[in-house]
C-alpha cells in the first residue's frame, strides 16, 4: 500500500513538471510570438549569443543539438530560417569540412538583446508560480 502511494506520489509530481513546462512553452511562444521568434528560435539564439569560445560566438550546429531538445532535422531547418531571417550565419567549419559553424548576425545579436529580458521576466513569472 505504501508503495503505491509512494508511486501515485512521482506520478503526480511528474505530471505537474510536464504541465508547468506545457504553460511555460505556450506561454514563452506568446510573447516572443511578439518579436517573430517561438521558443525554439530563442533558445538557439540565447545558445549563440552565450558563447564565448576562441572562434568567436559560433558553435557547431552538433554542439547546438547536445543543448536543445529537437532532432537534427528540426534544427537544421531552425537554422536555415533563422539564417534567410538574417539572425545567423553558418560558415564551414575549419577543422572538418563536413561541419558547419552557427554564428549570430549583428541583427540577432540586437534581437536576442532586446527579447532577452522578455523571456527572462516570462521564466521567472512561471517558474516562480510553480
Amino acid at each position: 500500500m505504501a508503495g503505491n502511494q509512494v508511486d501515485q506520489k512521482l506520478v503526480e509530481q511528474w505530471r505537474d513538471i510536464l504541465a508547468l513546462h506545457a504553460r511555460t512553452q505556450c506561454e514563452l511562444d506568446r510573447v516572443l510570438g511578439e518579436h517573430g521568434l517561438c521558443a525554439s528560435d530563442f533558445e538557439v539564439l540565447d545558445i549563440l549569443a552565450g558563447s564565448r569560445g576562441p572562434k568567436g560566438c559560433a558553435y557547431r550546429v552538433q554542439e547546438i543539438s547536445e543543448r536543445v531538445h529537437l532532432s537534427q532535422s528540426a534544427l537544421s531547418r531552425l537554422v536555415a530560417r533563422l539564417e534567410r531571417e538574417g539572425l545567423v550565419e553558418r560558415t564551414m567549419c575549419p577543422e572538418d569540412r563536413r561541419g558547419v559553424r552557427v554564428a549570430l548576425t549583428r541583427q540577432g545579436r540586437a534581437l536576442h538583446g532586446k527579447v532577452l529580458p522578455v523571456q527572462r521576466a516570462v521564466l521567472a513569472r512561471m517558474l516562480a508560480s510553480g
